[in-house]
């Protein structure tokens, strides 16, 4: 096999929503995704390149004329490849996962641990999309109901009070031992009101808030984050920031509490190392998300994620969201993500 040439197509996939998923930045009813297929000595390879419109920073109108270079150019290797993709953290990630489905034994196995053998599951938080006040409460309460120790609600989008009153509602029910709440706001507040609303929040004991501010806004969130009652963790304020000493300036000049980290966001499991080890040599705290990729991309963040040992609750828990993702042993139950290891994939919407 080692002598054999590798060979790459890549193809288009949309995922539909089962229901419009509200953010701060508007309502989402599908979502396009690519995939990178190898094959090598009869052997396959599968990467997901899982790109989000408006918001990754490669959605640029050559995204498709840049996957078709990647694949043509195959024979340059994964290291090469990487290093000319920098602008392109999604297909960074997709030609990562793909290489190392390839040479994997099972080509969904990337990450042999406890986690693909059954004997561990990873601690994840319950999402609560952004919608009317009936319809997140509605979420909260089916959350709570599956045993989720962890919330994390989306906010932003309706009358700030009612977003008060949904988390008096759990805290009404639930204190802080047993129910950690997580907020965010996707850059909705504005900068002259951002402190005043997190004083509020922090009355909720709440456990974080994720880009409460726009990203950009560096001297402000900074500041922001200098003052805050409320551990403030950046998201967006990662995007597109690439090289090494751009990422060490950004945490030391903003010194969040937390980032959170979608390595097909931020360049795949190196881009995403290499901010890890940025944030625990500043003693920032930090966990993994999922950038509601397809269930064939999630599966290869929770396996890298286990290997990872963050004890914390992860961001894990979106391959439910679709109507027609891929069948596969990802399964979440009790506030957990598990694999059932020797249960079957369905990828047969996929050319392979």
């Amino acid at each position: 096999m080692s002598d054999a040439i590798v060979q790459a197509t890549y193809q288009k996939y949309t995922l539909e929503f089962k229901r419009p998923s509200g953010t701060s930045r508007g309502i989402l009813t599908e979502k396009e995704t690519w995939f990178i297929i190898l094959k090598k000595g009869g052997k396959t390879g599968i990467g997901e390149c899982g790109i989000l419109r408006s918001l990754s920073i490669d959605d640029r109108p050559d995204y498709e004329e840049k996957l078709r270079w990647t694949c043509e150019n195959i024979h340059l290797g994964e290291s090469i490849l990487w290093e000319r993709l920098q602008e392109f953290p999604s297909i960074q990630f997709g030609l990562e996962m793909a290489f190392r489905s390839l040479e994997a034994a099972d080509p969904f196995v990337l990450f042999p641990s406890d986690f693909t053998r059954s004997e561990k599951k990873i601690p994840i938080n319950g999402l609560v999309w952004m919608g009317d006040e009936a319809f997140m409460k509605q979420q909260i309460e089916e959350k709570l109901e599956q045993g989720f120790r962890c919330i994390k609600l989306k906010i932003g989008a309706i009358d700030f009070q009612a977003e008060i009153d949904l988390l008096a509602f759990i805290r009404s029910n639930f204190d802080p031992e047993t129910i950690e709440i997580r907020v965010d706001a996707n850059g909705a507040f504005k900068k002259e009101d951002a402190l005043e609303k997190l004083e509020k929040l922090s009355e909720f004991s709440l456990h974080s808030i994720e880009q409460p501010i726009r990203q950009g806004n560096i001297a402000a969130m900074a500041q922001l984050c200098g003052e805050t009652p409320l551990p403030i963790a950046l998201d967006e304020e990662l995007i597109g920031v690439f090289t090494k000493t751009e990422k060490e300036k950004l945490l030391q000049t903003i010194r969040p509490h937390y980032i959170i980290l979608k390595p097909s966001l931020i360049g795949g499991f190196r881009g995403t190392q290499e901010w890890i080890d940025l944030a625990e040599k500043e003693r920032i705290g930090w966990w993994i998300t999922s950038a509601l990729e397809s269930n064939i991309g999630l599966n290869a963040i929770a396996q890298w994620t286990y290997t990872l040992q963050n004890k914390m609750p992860q961001g894990l828990g979106t391959g439910s969201l679709y109507t027609n993702n891929f069948d596969c042993p990802l399964i979440v139950a009790a506030g957990y993500l598990g694999y059932q290891a020797g249960a079957n994939w369905n990828i047969t919407a996929l050319t392979l």
